[in-house]
């Protein structure tokens, strides 16, 4: 399960990376539902599924991420990780107790969160053996922070010598929602410039700008898109071509850079299907990064990014895999056929 340590000129094997917390947590509902206990959460958690839905092994050995257990670190959940078979970082942390969060649900979507146990922040320094060379990192932070991250593991790369050097990696930055702000709106120009992905939702887009892009029933497309093409003009990345991609809920996501102006829906139209939206952001970006590092087109990322949340917001906590002879499923479902399904749709599908 652990990170292997990593020879000299050993950078090869890891796809993705995210540098989001494993959180265990507990979900109290409205009254008569009874309260859930010890489920599997945490940004981090929901991105390296995401990214696992389309590796199945031994691609899923590609995905890095970081566990710190605690001494009250439950035997099930271990379980579940390792039936995942990723290259997940184990770190035994017996002098603390896990990171553990508390969700309340209550009348018209309302949520309230907060941790009950110490959190264990991810650095640079998380990078042991080869996730030091994954080729995409997700970034889960403020933007001053996502800065910090891109120069220190850049610095870290390049003190590694020959042959060990690789093309500079993927960074995909997901703001953190509370410093999505005016007053951060400068900080944030100059943290797009060291990414080549900024996904923010749409309601954090229209923070930055203490706008709102609401609009009857639904998000406002064209305030989205007049945004996200600001943003790309401010340019986003270090040749100022990267891609802004606003994650929109049941209103699918925009997918923007230099060339590309889309919408692609939401892979679950109706709400039915949708029992907690709460990793779904998350859960995106993992399918998103991994798609972007095997296909290369900002585009195909986003249908990768969107089938991998479809399965994030089906239940509360994890969707649940199954190995078979002929393949993996995830609640039942074979991947492959739900992406087939999707793009068929997308040939129908008239923007918005």
């Amino acid at each position: 399960m652990s990170a292997v340590t990593m020879a000299e000129g050993d950078t090869d094997g890891v796809d993705f990376f995210t540098m989001g917390m494993f959180i265990i947590d507990e979900i109290e509902f409205l009254p008569p539902k009874p309260a859930a206990k010890d489920i599997l959460g945490g940004a981090g958690t929901y991105s390296a599924v995401g990214a696992r839905i389309f590796s199945p092994p031994p691609k899923s050995q590609t995905l890095g991420w970081v566990v710190d257990c605690g001494s009250d670190f439950p035997s099930e959940l271990r379980e579940t990780i390792a039936q995942w078979d990723t290259g997940c970082l184990m770190r035994e942390t017996p002098h603390r107790l896990t990171t553990r969060g508390w969700n309340g649900y209550g009348e018209n979507d309302f949520r309230a969160f907060r941790y009950t146990t110490p959190k264990l922040r991810l650095d640079h320094t998380c990078l042991e053996g080869k996730l030091l060379w994954s080729k995409s990192f997700h970034l889960i932070c403020s933007p001053i922070r996502c800065v910090d991250l891109v120069r220190n593991i850049l610095v870290m790369r390049d003190q590694w010598p020959e042959p060990g050097k690789k093309p500079r990696p993927l960074f995909i930055w997901e703001p953190v929602p509370d410093l999505c702000t005016l007053e951060e709106l400068e900080n944030c120009k100059v943290a797009l410039k060291h990414v080549d992905v900024v996904s923010p939702n749409h309601s954090e887009l229209g923070a930055f700008h203490a706008k709102t892009v609401d609009g009857a029933g639904h998000v406002d497309y064209r305030a989205v898109e007049a945004l996200s093409k600001q943003w790309t003009q401010w340019g986003i990345g270090p040749d100022g071509d990267g891609a802004v991609v606003v994650r929109a809920g049941k209103d699918g996501c925009y997918v923007r850079d230099k060339v590309v102006s889309k919408w692609i829906p939401a892979v679950h139209g109706s709400a039915e299907k949708v029992v907690d939206p709460t990793g779904g952001g998350n859960g995106f970006l993992g399918g998103f990064a991994v798609g972007l590092v095997r296909c290369g087109k900002v585009e195909d990322a986003a249908i990768w990014g969107s089938i991998a949340a479809s399965f994030a917001i089906e239940q509360i906590g994890m969707p649940t895999l199954v190995k078979a002879a002929n393949g993996e499923t995830w609640n039942g479902v074979r991947v492959e056929q739900r992406l087939a399904e999707f793009r068929k749709r997308l040939d129908r599908y008239v923007q918005p």
